[in-house]
């Protein structure tokens, strides 16, 4: 298994594994065979930000099981997903915020997220299995009161793609079991999910294969796997951590509305 992050220091960026504090340099493409520089940064040192650079961030809903349960939703026979602005995209540790002209409920949604590794299309499970990169943790931030707020249109790409709504991160997990993963999303420390990635009702390679079928796969694109129980709004202030074992911790505050 390695972490990878992205990451700036004095002015430079650059990209590297993680391994424990130190991140191990390397130069190239991530998702081409990447090699070591020999430079070795500490992570104390280091601004993290966006692991990979996603043409499209693609979110699924009503994936989960118990979620369908607890809201009575008929179990879908194909994966159903809205796609987020890439002007949404935001690193661990900056400030999730709101328009001005927007006072309404935004809510977090601790989620695991798919990173496709290579040009996928028309593509088989098997196939799909191998175009997955890694894992990391999302938050897909969401305006609630905008999904509904017009009853002949559901809003789902403007209550999901406000500047800023599209976290993810700290850094992109590769070689991991994904049905042994759970999600947890703590709220100024306090539980507020806990739920396993093996309820997913689509698992991972079944998604990237069936999407694949609809549209390009490009390498650094993102899916976020949908979330489960436990999602509320979020206030002024709040500390939001998604946390997932062998990817970390993705903390961001949710701050003030912007101009």
């Amino acid at each position: 298994m390695a972490n990878w992050l992205a990451y700036t220091h004095q002015n430079q960026t650059g990209f590297g594994k993680l391994v424990v504090d130190d991140i191990q340099v390397h130069t190239g493409n991530l998702f081409q065979n990447p090699q070591p520089t020999g430079t070795v940064l500490k992570l104390a040192d280091i601004e993290i930000t966006q692991p990979c650079q996603p043409s499209k961030l693609i979110g699924l809903w009503n994936n989960y099981h118990a979620q369908a349960a607890k809201q009575n939703l008929s179990t879908p026979t194909e994966p159903l997903y809205f796609i987020k602005a890439a002007s949404s995209y935001l690193a661990h540790g900056q400030s999730i915020t709101t328009p001005t002209h927007y006072d309404g409920r935004v809510v977090y949604e601790g989620e695991l997220g798919i990173v496709i590794g290579q040009v996928c299309k028309n593509a088989d499970e098997t196939q799909a299995q191998s175009a997955i990169f890694g894992y990391t943790c999302i938050n897909d931030v969401t305006a609630l009161d905008l999904l509904n707020k017009d009853a002949s249109f559901a809003q789902w790409t403007r209550a999901k793609s406000f500047d800023t709504f599209g976290v993810f991160g700290p850094s992109i997990a590769t070689d991991l079991d994904w049905a042994t993963l759970s999600v947890q999303t703590l709220i100024n420390g306090r539980e507020r999910q806990n739920y396993p990635c093996s309820d997913m009702i689509f698992s991972p390679a079944q998604i990237v294969s069936l999407l694949s079928k609809e549209m390009t796969l490009m390498p650094g694109d993102i899916i976020a796997c949908g979330t489960s129980l436990g999602v509320l709004p979020m206030k002024a202030g709040t500390v939001v951590e998604v946390v997932i074992n062998g990817i970390g911790t993705l903390r961001n505050t949710f701050g003030n509305q912007t101009a």
